[in-house]
C-alpha cells in the first residue's frame, strides 16, 4: 500500500494533483494549511474536494505567516493587484512552499511515506521563485539528506506532476480523471461564499486556463 502526502489548497491545480495521485494507485493523505491567508473560503474548497476525490484523510495545519506578513495574500494594508506587475507579484508568500513542504515532510516520515505531491506549475503561474523545477528538486535533495528516511535508505520523492502542464492541458486531465472544479476556490481575494473577484491574477490565468481548454468555466463570480 503506498501511502502519499498531498499538498491540497483547494485551489484548482492541486485538486488535479490528488486525482493524478489517487490514480496512480496512492492513498492520499491531504494536507492544507492555513496561513493566515486572506480569506478561508480555499480551506472549505479544499475539504470538499479532499471529500469528493477520495482521500483517506484530510488534516489542516495552522501557520503564523500572516505574522510576519510582507504579501499581499497575507497584509490587508498590501493590495492585491488587479493587473498583470513586472517581476515577483506582491502576491508572492515568503517561503510558503518552503515551509509547506517541511510540514508534508513531517508528515509524511510519521505515516511511513515516501512522497509527497505539490501542484506548483511553471508555465502559467505568476513568477514565483518557489514554483521552479530547480526549487523542487533542491527540496528533494535536502529532504533525503535531512530525514531519518532518507538517512535509513528510504528515498524521498517530490512529485509535481503539473510542473510543465499549460492550465488547459491541467484542466483537460482533471476532467479526465473526474475533478469537480465548481468545488475550487482559486481567487487571491474571493468573498466568504468562495465567489471570486474576476480582477486578480489566479483568477485571469483560471477563467483563461477553461477557454483555451474549450470547457465552460464553472466558477462562480462575485
Amino acid at each position: 500500500m503506498k501511502r502519499a502526502v498531498i499538498l491540497l489548497s483547494g485551489g484548482l491545480d492541486s485538486a488535479t494533483v490528488l486525482a493524478i495521485a489517487r490514480e496512480a494507485g496512492y492513498v492520499c493523505h491531504a494536507l492544507s494549511l492555513d496561513y493566515g491567508q486572506r480569506h478561508t473560503a480555499e480551506l472549505a474548497a479544499a475539504a470538499r474536494v479532499a471529500k469528493s476525490l477520495g482521500a483517506v484523510e484530510h488534516r489542516v495545519m495552522r501557520l503564523g505567516l500572516g505574522d510576519i506578513g510582507g504579501s499581499a495574500l497575507t497584509d490587508d494594508a498590501i493590495a492585491v493587484p488587479e493587473s498583470p506587475t513586472e517581476g515577483i507579484p506582491v502576491t508572492y508568500v515568503p517561503a510558503r512552499n518552503t515551509v509547506m513542504l517541511a510540514l508534508a515532510l513531517a508528515w509524511s516520515e510519521v505515516l511511513g511515506s515516501r512522497d509527497i505531491f505539490i501542484g506548483v506549475n511553471a508555465v502559467d503561474y505568476s513568477g514565483y521563485p518557489d514554483c521552479r523545477p530547480e526549487f523542487i528538486a533542491a527540496f528533494e535533495r535536502m529532504a533525503n539528506l535531512a530525514t531519518r528516511a532518507g538517512v535509513e535508505g528510504a528515498a524521498l520523492k517530490i512529485h509535481a506532476p503539473l510542473q510543465h502542464l499549460s492550465k488547459a492541458e491541467i484542466i483537460r486531465r482533471g476532467i479526465e480523471l473526474g475533478v469537480d472544479y465548481a468545488q475550487t476556490v482559486s481567487c487571491y481575494q474571493a468573498d466568504t461564499d468562495g465567489r471570486a473577484c474576476g480582477r486578480c491574477d489566479a483568477c485571469r490565468l483560471r477563467r483563461q486556463g477553461f477557454e483555451q481548454a474549450g470547457v465552460a468555466d464553472p466558477t462562480p463570480y462575485q
